[in-house]
């Protein structure tokens, strides 16, 4: 494996243990990021299943910005799925950013996120 994704597996695991050690029983909000496209799920761990989700691929995000892989899309999906959590009863979760830093599209997701009624 090369230096980078050997990097990139320990900030993840890092990451996702550290999540785990804090959640408490909430659920955890999980961010992927490509470079086309971002997502975000809410996951409950306990139960193993997937409590909301939205994506840049759905036709209610792609039509208000001209890319996935923006910043503008970014907030769309985080406002998205925070209104899809509260109306499935999840108002409260932890925050796995994955193995990506806590900067720009992630950072921007986050933002809208709570701004759509998550608290973490």
């Amino acid at each position: 494996m090369s230096k980078l994704k050997v990097t990139n597996a320990r900030r993840k695991k890092r990451v996702r243990a550290q999540v785990r050690r804090v959640a408490g029983g909430r659920p955890r909000l999980s961010v992927f990021r490509s470079s086309k496209h971002i997502y975000a799920q809410i996951i409950d761990d306990q139960k193993g299943e997937t409590l909301a989700s939205a994506s840049s691929l759905e036709k209610d995000v792609r039509g208000g910005s001209k890319t996935g892989a923006d910043i503008e899309a970014a907030s769309a999906v985080g406002k998205l799925v925070a209104e899809r959590a509260v109306k499935n009863g999840v108002k409260e979760v932890v925050f796995d950013r994955g193995r990506y830093l806590y900067h720009g599209r992630v950072k921007a997701l986050a933002d809208a996120a709570r701004e759509g009624g998550l608290s973490f």
